[in-house]
């Protein structure tokens, strides 16, 4: 085992085990594979595995990395946050801690969730893709990143998300009003709206004043709502 670190410095827990842990278990379920079995493809015990998806140790970074790829989820990624309290200008540690150390357990893991960048005509892909963009927003159905191309969703005052802005939207979501959606009218390709009710009737909204309101015809689809947006809005 090695540590360096300066003075005052500590884990900050910006996330904890748990979502690792349920996005594991939940796999292995999906898969219908025994611990032993996932112990193997990781190269560790049984016994580790055991102790990992029941919170009595936690297991390295780069472990907790090796199971989401030998379980089909290489778009998960796992690290750490490390903050210097005290000094100004101080070097932030860096710790190598064995699987066996005690000194794991003061470890706090952030689990990201790696999410692939889409073109507006690749909406309906389901393949993972070979980019990719980091967050901590762990999707409820399958999620994306696209680039907005236009200004229909930029306003002066208020809510908005100029062209360049890139968006995360989430497919397992509902669309509800108030919400940003993508959305697709009968014959027509995917927009960036908020949705917006009246007396029983759904619009498709603009946040740019001079883009018309569009009454959400029968067949609309809505094909994920946006969760994040990158930069300020």
């Amino acid at each position: 085992m090695f540590i360096e670190r300066q003075k005052a410095v500590r884990i900050v827990p910006a996330m904890n085990m748990d979502k690792w842990i349920a996005l594991v278990r939940d796999r292995i379920e999906e898969l219908d594979i025994s611990q032993e079995q996932l112990a193997e493809r990781v190269g560790v015990s049984q016994g580790s595995v055991g102790h990992w998806l029941g919170k009595r140790r936690q297991p390295r970074v780069d472990s907790m990395n090796k199971v989401f790829v030998e379980l089909g989820m290489p778009h998960y990624h796992v690290s750490l946050q490390l903050r210097v309290l005290g000094q100004v200008g101080e070097d932030s540690g860096r710790y190598l801690l064995d699987d066996e150390d005690d000194g794991v357990d003061l470890m706090q893991y952030i689990v990201s969730f790696r999410y692939p960048v889409r073109g507006w005509d690749e909406l309906e892909v389901t393949e993972q893709g070979t980019v990719f963009e980091q967050t901590d927003y762990f999707a409820q159905g399958r999620a994306f990143w696209l680039t907005v191309e236009n200004d229909a969703m930029s306003s002066a005052s208020g809510r908005s998300v100029p062209q360049g802005m890139r968006i995360l939207v989430d497919c397992g979501l509902e669309a509800v009003p108030g919400r940003l959606v993508i959305a697709r009218q009968p014959g027509k390709t995917a927009i960036l709206r908020e949705l917006a009710e009246e007396g029983g009737q759904r619009y498709l909204k603009a946040l740019n004043s001079t883009y018309p309101a569009l009454v959400c015809e029968e067949g609309c689809e809505f094909l994920g709502v946006v969760v994040q947006v990158h930069g300020s809005v």
